[in-house]
């Protein structure tokens, strides 16, 4: 789901989506991330782009690798789900701007039950919109 808006001088575009678990079928993940790919590629550059969103994935606690996109403030450990949200944000010059700055661990954790906590929930913008 998105929807545009005109703030003051600007457009902003925000898209809210729900992942794939990782669990699931590797052509329904696949559908997903070329979905968002594709609506990430028709918002033009001068336009903002906020996405919020349940990607099913862990970033991990530190940036490893993804300096340019992980802020180096995260929760647990990376997965394959991780992987792919790393990588789709370095596609599209993006930054994860929840893991861009120190928060207490209460609010790091987005998902929590009986077996475990961990960070499921992310925004990202565009780098120059940080």
């Amino acid at each position: 789901m998105s929807i545009k808006l005109v703030v003051g001088g600007f457009t902003v575009n925000v898209i809210s989506a729900y992942a794939p678990q990782v669990g699931l079928d590797q052509e329904v993940k696949k559908q997903f991330w070329e979905d968002l790919d594709e609506m990430v590629r028709s918002i033009p550059h001068i336009e903002k782009l906020f996405i919020g969103e349940d990607f099913n994935g862990h970033i991990g606690a530190s940036a490893r690798g993804y300096d340019d996109v992980h802020g180096g403030f995260g929760f647990g450990d990376r997965n394959e789900g991780g992987n792919s949200l790393l990588d789709f944000a370095r596609a599209f010059d993006l930054v994860i701007a929840n893991s861009s700055f120190s928060k207490r661990e209460e609010h790091l954790v987005t998902f929590q039950n009986s077996i475990g906590k961990t960070q499921i929930d992310y925004l990202l913008c565009r780098k120059c919109d940080k």
